[in-house]
């Protein structure tokens, strides 16, 4: 895993140690190796931090050139050793054992085609001197970030906003739209930004600089199969095929030069992730974290079965309260701001691991590839639902339910799902603030784009509820939340994290070959995993539960956490978020309504801006 920057400029006059900084900034993201790459004519510079995973050499140094290519590389290609030797026969000579020198090859062998034959994680970008143009791609999955900025003749990109911060130029001005979306979800969408005038490059995209024109051009090189039909294959087929690829994923993500571990949750996804592991490798080695007196979420007696069952080393860390302290670390590391207070107990596992290995594999994916989340199920019943509430009755409720239910009424999402349109039900989950608390709430005019029209429209309108459910996680809470939480918390700790369930193939696999009964039901989630699970995974192991790293944090806010953020809002000035709101939902935490996640996003929020000095 690494961390790369670098400008592209149509005027040619490239500073290369602007682009130096640029790389520095995100030094956490590679610790063992920095490189520059400066083109002869100033056309680009191209930075690099490198994290030493595969060829240990300076084999591997970046940037990697091979005539008039240049690129850097961050994340890995899985299928880098069968691409080689593709390679190989069709006349190409390798100097090292590097999987980036692999991208470089197939690069000049396919021109931009090669994405489609790349299996991996990766953001890179590739400059060709020759035509000068820049080319910068994402993996499908969007498991590695890449923010960029067009302005003033020049393209700049780096692994993470700080990167681009380090440019004086840049405006630190708050895209009030942005805002709106990240109050809604807890997490900025797509290639939206919360700084004015940058953008990210959307999950499964590339895109061009041309200098010589100073134009961009993005597309998509990927996209989700069309959906499965309900008479695919057998069941039983369909268990071993899940079962062959996951052994395959995972056997492709143990390949590493360093120390590899799994973060064991004690979940369905990592503990299938343990057993494939055990089947192919000799010394495994299992990570969780403990949270002692809070058995809701203490995962570790549940982790430690899966890994006494697989023989793994096995190591628990346990996590305090005190580790409020890290509160204005996390929000200088996610220098996009995030509302995921998972991400705490992400880092402190993150650091654990790092101790031991340099790669985890993790449970990533299978609840939105499988349909693993309550509302999977939840949007399968609101159909029937829908349907018994007359039109009247539901256009009323439609209207009063928002002031009638507080924000923290346990249901109210669900709720106002069920009285709305399906693609407005489909809108409400992972709600934080709905529209009209938004509204309340925000001290700013936003007059863009709607956050639940946004969610809505990520599914297509044909499809069922549940494969509309899956997209839209897919191509939303797990790329913007779910992948974000794990780059930068375990980057953080300099630790490269893969996605066995990320894989490709599985991907294909459970969107277009796996029928809605053995994905998410009514009454049953992740149906075929599960079946998977029953054959591997020792018998007292609970197949319903659903937890993953996550954290007490309705009981901590009642301690030094709860004074933390409560002092982080009382100082947020009153013109970006309204006190009369922020003080309602405090009252409504102490009389029992749990907001303390939308707390957590507000003061979270306020940290980061403070941080990086943010105007509005």
């Amino acid at each position: 895993m690494c961390g790369i920057a670098g400008i592209a400029s149509a005027h040619g006059k490239v500073d290369g140690a602007a682009v130096a900084r640029m790389a520095a900034a995100v030094r956490h993201r590679g610790p063992d190796d920095e490189g520059l790459w400066v083109a002869e004519d100033g056309s680009a510079a191209l930075g690099h931090r490198r994290l030493s995973i595969i060829d240990l050499s300076t084999g591997g140094h970046q940037p990697m050139s091979a005539g008039h290519h240049h690129v850097v590389f961050n994340g890995e290609i899985y299928n880098y050793r069968e691409l080689r030797q593709e390679l190989i026969q069709r006349g190409r000579a390798f100097h090292s054992a590097s999987d980036t020198e692999v991208l470089l090859a197939a690069y000049d062998e396919w021109g931009p085609d090669c994405l489609t034959k790349l299996n991996g994680m990766f953001a890179f970008a590739l400059f060709d001197a020759r035509t000068r143009q820049l080319l910068i791609a994402r993996d499908r999955a969007g498991e590695k970030p890449v923010f960029y900025r067009h302005a003033d003749g020049q393209l700049a990109f780096a692994s993470e906003l700080k990167g681009l911060f380090t440019d004086k130029g840049l405006p630190r001005s708050l895209d009030a739209e942005s805002l709106d979306f990240y109050l809604a979800y807890g997490y900025v969408p797509g290639d939206r930004c919360i700084i004015r005038g940058v953008r990210k490059l959307p999950q499964g995209h590339a895109l061009v600089y041309d200098t010589r024109h100073d134009t961009i051009r993005t597309w998509p090189y990927w996209s989700l199969p069309p959906a499965a039909a309900e008479d695919v294959a057998p069941d039983e087929e369909l268990v071993e095929r899940l079962d062959a690829l996951l052994l395959d994923s995972v056997r492709l993500r143990l390949i590493a030069d360093v120390p590899v571990g799994i973060m064991l949750s004690g979940g369905v996804d990592s503990s299938l992730v343990t057993a494939m592991a055990a089947r192919v490798s000799t010394k495994v080695r299992t990570f969780t974290i403990a949270f002692p007196g809070h058995p809701r979420f203490d995962e570790s007696p549940h982790a430690q079965l899966v890994a006494a069952h697989f023989g793994t080393d096995h190591t628990t860390v346990a996590a305090e309260p005190a580790t409020v302290d890290i509160l204005p670390e996390l929000a200088r590391q996610y220098d996009e701001p995030l509302a995921d207070s998972s991400m705490v107990p992400t880092y402190l596992v993150s650091r654990l691991i790092r101790r031991h290995a340099t790669v985890a594999l993790g449970g990533d994916g299978g609840d939105e590839l499988f349909g693993g989340y309550p509302h999977h199920s939840w949007i399968q019943s609101q159909a029937r639902w829908r349907r018994m509430l007359p039109g009247p009755v539901r256009s009323w409720l439609r209207l009063a339910a928002p002031m009638v239910l507080p924000l923290g009424i346990k249901g109210r999402n669900y709720a106002l799902g069920v009285v709305g349109t399906p693609a407005e039900g489909l809108a409400q989950f992972n709600l934080y603030f709905d529209e009209r608390a938004r509204r309340q709430l925000l001290g700013l005019d936003v007059n863009g784009a709607s956050p639940e029209r946004f969610k809505s429209a990520l599914a297509p309108a044909n499809a069922t509820a549940l494969q509309q459910a899956t997209i839209a996680d897919f191509r939303s809470y797990l790329v913007d939340d779910i992948l974000v939480k794990v780059d930068r918390a375990s980057m953080l700790a300099g630790l490269e994290v893969r996605a066995p369930w990320l894989d490709p193939g599985l991907i294909a696999f459970a969107f277009g070959a796996v029928p809605d009964r053995l994905r998410a039901t009514a009454a049953e989630r992740k149906v075929l995993p599960r079946a998977l699970a029953a054959r591997l995974l020792p018998p007292a192991f609970d197949l319903t539960r659903k937890q993953g790293f996550s954290m007490p944090l309705d009981a901590w806010f009642k301690g030094e956490w709860g004074a933390t953020l409560t002092s982080v809002l009382a100082d947020a000035p009153p013109a970006l978020f309204d006190r009369r709101a922020v003080q309602r939902l405090l009252a409504h935490q102490r009389r029992g309504l749990p907001n303390t996640q939308r707390l957590f996003a507000l003061a979270i929020f306020e940290l980061w801006r403070r941080e990086y000095q943010v105007s509005f």
